[in-house]
């Protein structure tokens, strides 16, 4: 579900890495929003990333 409708952007994976150089499993997030935008002049809800909402990539409602 954690993917921008526009740009495609989802989670990333890697790992922590300890003191000790021990690795375990991570995952960073995208920082995706629930918004009302414009597809086709139809006011709808989709998933969009902030750094698309702040380019203008989409026409919110």
């Amino acid at each position: 579900m954690a993917k921008c409708a526009v740009c495609g952007k989802g989670a990333h994976f890697g790992c922590n890495v300890s003191h000790s150089h021990k690795r375990t499993n991570r995952m960073w997030k995208s920082n995706i929003k629930r918004v009302k935008v414009k597809v086709d002049g139809v006011p709808q809800h989709a998933y969009v990333c902030t750094s698309c909402l702040r380019s203008g990539a989409v026409e919110r409602a």
